[in-house]
């Protein structure tokens, strides 16, 4: 069953890039005692994702953090390496970029997909969320191919 709001999150190690190197960031490192705006996208250096959500949450980063969030995670079942070249490309340094390149967070919270079709094997669902140290008080999940409920002017709506 997927992740619900009131939900806690579950314990999961993704990986940064920090100082070249991939670097263990756990569930308790990202969220523990913080406000986080979290969305995660399909799949880096994609139409949509490159195009149109990424940059959303690049634009309203400070929109967003004004809003008492303490940080705003991207996250795709990507290697480190990928996550860190994107949001250089696409200015994301007020974002965490982070890969969950095995995709252990993403079954954990019950959001993966099967992009099989498309070459890209099992990815995550598009969806925005906020989470309060460690529990999550929005959810929204895109239905497959829709781009609105997980956009960056959706999420500030929301806050």
């Amino acid at each position: 069953m997927a992740i619900q709001k009131g939900d806690k999150l579950p314990e999961a190690t993704m990986h940064m890039i920090k100082e070249g190197k991939p670097t263990p960031v756990t569930t308790s490192d990202l969220f523990a005692g913080k406000k986080v705006a979290v969305f995660a996208v399909p799949g880096a250096f994609t139409p949509t994702c490159s195009q149109a959500h990424l940059p959303g949450y690049v634009v309203n980063a400070d929109a967003i953090k004004a809003k008492g969030v303490d940080s705003i995670v991207c996250i795709a079942v990507n290697d480190a390496f990928v996550m860190d070249s994107w949001g250089q490309d696409r200015n994301a340094e007020q974002l965490l970029m982070v890969g969950d390149g095995n995709g252990d967070f993403t079954k954990a919270l019950g959001l993966e997909m099967d992009g099989s079709g498309f070459g890209l094997g099992t990815r995550s669902q598009r969806y925005a969320m906020v989470v309060e140290d460690g529990t999550v008080t929005y959810l929204a999940v895109e239905d497959a191919g829709q781009f609105e409920v997980s956009k960056a002017e959706a999420l500030l709506e929301a806050l």
